[in-house]
């Protein structure tokens, strides 16, 4: 069955994609329609995210989609993660938001970074949903300027000892591990700076909410504290430094995710009635957003479940001419 949005292509981008991306867009667009945009509404008021949602979008391998098959990721090209992505972002920023975290930036940087032990530990687990990671880069007093990082890293005979905060952090609450990015050496020394796999059970390491958001509200943003967080001396990501000396705290992958969901802003139709929608009050017995209204009625309809189809394909070198796709599933 054909997904319900369809959108518009001006200038014939589906010519150049072949035929798996298609398959693999179409499989996430059709999940969002029946999953994500006739539930975001009240999450969205009610400020939580949904987390009922992940196992299905593990099930979907939307987590590090272009990560290798054998750490269980979909191992899909970068133009289906940007097309994943794009789709996510349709239904709601906050949706995307938790794919993008968990992929390119907590996947990712394990497997750009991270020792062989280290991939075959937290790899797996991520892409199946069964462990949620954040990544803690951004502070209080500096953003995401990593030379005004203050967070600090000492080692220790133990290993490590980490000290600072992280501000805006997605799925910070809900994370099982952290990936920390803290200075080593002087803090005027952007070289220092390397990346820590930090599990949040780890005593010293709290994570709290943010409050009164007014974006964003269906994402879990937090702030991380780190107060003589003592780590092993294998948490760190022994290749997080380039041979130059500069950090690696912005992997490419992120850029990607963030483009792509650019695109996938601009595709939701009445995006400016959103702000628009009408708050519940306390004499509301069930809330109707506007704006659902008028996507075409999604509140009301039994979402039969998507089926999950595996894109296995050939793969060629040549992206003028489609692959022939088997449409049974994204990975």
């Amino acid at each position: 069955m054909a997904p319900k949005f369809q959108g518009v292509d001006f200038y014939d981008a589906d010519g150049l994609l072949t035929e798996e991306e298609r398959a693999v867009r179409d499989t996430v667009r059709q999940w969002v329609d029946e999953h994500v945009i006739p539930v975001i509404g009240e999450h969205y008021v009610a400020g939580k995210f949904p987390a009922h949602l992940v196992p299905q979008m593990a099930e979907l391998g939307l987590f590090g989609a272009n990560l290798p098959e054998e750490y269980g990721c979909a191992g899909l090209n970068n133009v289906a993660y940007g097309l994943i992505m794009q789709e996510l972002e349709r239904g709601d920023s906050g949706v995307r938001s938790f794919a993008s975290v968990q992929g390119a930036l907590v996947m990712y940087p394990i497997y750009e970074f991270g020792s062989d032990e280290q991939k075959r530990r937290w790899l797996p687990e991520l892409a199946a949903g069964r462990a949620i990671g954040c990544f803690g880069l951004t502070e209080p007093d500096y953003g995401s300027n990593p030379a005004g990082m203050i967070t600090v890293a000492k080692q220790t005979k133990d290993g490590w000892v980490l000290n600072g905060a992280k501000m805006w952090i997605t799925n910070g609450s809900t994370a099982d591990v952290a990936i920390v990015w803290a200075k080593i050496g002087r803090l005027d020394d952007p070289g220092s700076i390397r990346g820590f796999i930090v599990p949040t059970e780890t005593k010293g390491f709290t994570a709290k909410d943010q409050q009164g958001k007014l974006s964003l509200r269906a994402s879990d943003t937090s702030e991380l504290v780190l107060q003589d967080v003592a780590l092993p001396g294998d948490a760190l990501l022994p290749n997080s430094c380039s041979r130059r000396g500069s950090p690696r705290c912005s992997p490419r992958s992120p850029r990607r995710s963030c483009s792509a969901s650019s695109s996938g802003a601009s595709r939701i139709r009445g995006r400016s009635r959103r702000s628009r929608c009408r708050l519940p009050s306390a004499t509301t017995s069930a809330w109707r957003p506007t704006w659902r209204a008028r996507r075409g009625g999604c509140s009301g309809r039994t979402a039969s479940s998507p089926s999950i189809r595996r894109c296995a394909t050939s793969r060629t070198s040549s992206r003028s001419t489609p692959t022939r796709a088997r449409t049974t599933s994204i990975r």
